[in-house]
């Protein structure tokens, strides 16, 4: 009876950990619902309370209805990285110049 849980157990374990890598490599998906204030062929500005959404669009972008400015929409977004620079370690720095 031991032997069965410890084997279910690690079947269990396997197949969380074999799932983790297809769901850090695909970004999560947000929403925000609001009023448009801008809309442009190339962005959509939402204001939801006090806070500014900024979305680019492109002409893959879904509009489901008549995009507007003052429309109420609830948009899908991603966020994605275009650059990234990596900074020196201050700690490492320091230890380097002694």
């Amino acid at each position: 009876m031991r032997h069965s849980r410890m084997v279910a157990a690690s079947l269990a374990l396997a197949s969380l950990l074999s799932s983790l890598p297809a769901a850090a490599a695909s970004p999560d998906k947000y929403q925000v619902t609001g009023q448009v204030v801008e809309v442009t062929d190339s962005m959509i500005v939402v204001m939801k309370g006090k806070e500014r959404f900024e979305m680019a669009r492109d002409a893959s972008t879904k509009v489901n209805g008549d995009l507007k400015v003052g429309a109420k929409i609830t948009a899908q977004y991603k966020i994605t990285a275009t650059s990234v620079e990596v900074k020196a370690d201050k700690a490492a720095t320091t230890k380097k110049s002694k």
